[in-house]
């Protein structure tokens, strides 16, 4: 009887321990269930929000165009069929007015000047005989003397005489000016821009020497459609770019007063500033494009990282009050410095995500944080880094 009851009291003990066991594993099963039915779906993503904010942007408008020369004026040979012997500059002297650019030969205008001057002398003393003659004849006009005839005649020979002196008096001043004409000077102050005068060449009159760019002013011609012509006003400021990567300051001088037919734009003159001595020059003939600074005007704006691309648009993820995202196509505009201006598709009170923005995807469930100090410093310190505003702004 014992025996038989410390058998059944072993069965029962292991009996309950397995019931136990059982229990445990079923309780465990359910609190893990009820654990996960409270912790809920987990977050895609840790983000940070930022809000639209109005600025002041400026307002460019960009065109293209080709650098010229302000003026350029053509020096040519006045003498005729004489010989160069002597050109002094080269393209590119920076010349001043009344420098002497090329000299021609001088020894046959010399000896016709030298024939010029006794020519002359002796006009002057027929001329100076002939006024001693009509005289002496005036005095005897009355005496019966001399007939009226021959009065007439000495004094007739007086005015002839005296044309003569005069002929050659101008005769000599034409050798004069041929002589100075010997001499190619610079009508203005300038660049040579182009030379085609050669040592021992014989040039007739009317030849084309020099070109000068006359004070050495250039100035950017921009094509500006008629559409976009009424923005601009004479004084605008713009901001030109060289083929060569020059940045220049101009200022609108003038506005066509016509429109190409064929393109439908017309060409608006820019002055150009002159360029510093380290940097590399802007030459006429160069290809250029240039922003027109046509004032500013209130923007909404939003950091750049809030924008994503893909597929060729731009896209912002707007948070909603379940902590989901909904992708919103914008249309982007001007920029300054990190912040893009967005013309349409968010409303102003709306709160999007900043950093993260990347890698979400329509309906993503994120959890937002604080930003921390170090991102508002390195924020800070790319600010600082941000190239200025004029070379950065894009065109509305």
């Amino acid at each position: 009887m014992k025996r038989f009851n410390k058998k059944t009291i072993v069965i029962a003990v292991v009996a309950v321990l397995v019931l136990a066991g059982i229990v445990l594993v079923v309780g465990g099963g359910k609190s893990d269930a009820k654990k996960k039915d409270e912790t809920g779906p987990k977050p895609a993503l840790a983000v940070t929000t930022v809000q639209p904010s109005q600025a002041s942007l400026p307002i460019y408008l960009t065109a293209n165009g080709t650098v010229t020369a302000w003026q350029e004026a053509i020096i040519g040979s006045e003498s005729n069929g004489l010989k160069l012997t002597d050109v002094r500059v080269n393209v590119g002297d920076v010349v001043k007015r009344g420098q002497v650019l090329a000299t021609f030969s001088v020894a046959s205008v010399n000896a016709e000047l030298a024939q010029a001057r006794a020519s002359l002398m002796e006009a002057e003393a027929n001329a100076a005989d002939a006024k001693n003659n009509a005289e002496r004849a005036r005095t005897l006009e009355t005496t019966g003397a001399l007939s009226t005839q021959q009065i007439n005649q000495y004094l007739t020979t007086e005015q002839t005489a005296k044309a003569k002196a005069e002929a050659a008096k101008a005769l000599l001043a034409v050798q004069e000016v041929r002589l100075s004409q010997t001499q190619v000077v610079a009508s203005d102050d300038g660049v040579i821009s182009a030379r085609s005068a050669t040592v021992g060449a014989v040039v007739s009159a009317g030849t084309e020497l020099f070109r000068l760019i006359r004070q050495g002013r250039l100035e950017w011609r921009a094509e500006v459609t008629s559409a976009e012509l009424g923005r601009i006003k004479t004084g605008t400021v713009a901001l030109i770019t060289a083929a060569n990567g020059t940045q220049v300051k101009g200022k609108v001088r003038m506005i066509a007063p016509t429109v190409d037919a064929q393109n439908r734009a017309a060409l608006v003159y820019v002055d150009l500033a002159p360029t510093a001595a380290d940097v590399a020059p802007v030459r006429a003939g160069m290809f250029a494009t240039g922003q027109f600074d046509l004032g500013n005007s209130t923007a909404v704006t939003v950091p750049q990282q809030t924008i994503v691309i893909r597929d060729g648009f731009s896209y912002v993820f707007r948070m909603n009050p379940d902590n989901r995202v909904t992708q919103i196509k914008v249309q982007p505009g001007r920029r300054l410095a990190d912040r893009i201006e967005i013309i349409s598709g968010v409303p102003t009170d709306a709160v999007l995500v900043a950093n993260g923005a990347g890698f979400l995807n329509d309906g993503d469930l994120v959890k937002v944080v604080v930003d921390t100090p170090a991102t508002a410093d390195s924020t800070k310190e790319q600010k600082v880094a941000t190239p200025p505003v004029g070379a950065t702004a894009a065109t509305k």
